[in-house]
């Protein structure tokens, strides 16, 4: 007995669906328009009308005066010149002798020549103190 009513109350539900959905499927079907004005968008053709119809101010011919500076043309360069008496100069800077000068490090500290080289290694295989610890 109750399998018979559980029945017949899913076939009410079935038939209350079905009439629900029959009741919407009437009034959803779109309408389709096919004239010209529907497509047209007011607003763009709006904006393209103004848009052509729009004349830039004429500039007077001195409008950039103040803003740009007037254009000098540089000077144009004079060719170098050999000088008169190449040959004695040449002869001068044969005979010259060249001076030797010991250049320091970028550090500015000059390197000292009395240490040996055993004593460089020893110093740089020396362990570095430690920092000390600010608690």
């Amino acid at each position: 007995m109750e399998m018979g009513v559980h029945l017949c109350w899913k076939l009410t539900i079935i038939e209350i669906m079905f009439i629900r959905g029959a009741s919407r499927a009437i009034p959803s079907v779109r309408q389709f328009s096919s004239s010209a004005v529907a497509g047209k968008d007011l607003v763009q053709e709006l904006y393209m009308s103004q848009l052509k119809s729009y004349k830039a101010p004429a500039q007077p011919a001195d409008a950039h005066v103040g803003h740009v500076k007037a254009f000098k043309q540089p000077a144009a360069p004079s060719a170098p010149s050999a000088p008169s008496d190449l040959a004695g100069e040449l002869s001068t800077y044969e005979s010259a002798q060249p001076s030797f000068t010991q250049q320091t490090q970028a550090t500015g500290e000059a390197p000292k020549a009395e240490e040996s080289a055993d004593e460089f290694l020893s110093l740089l295989e020396a362990d570095l103190p430690k920092p000390e610890v600010h608690h």
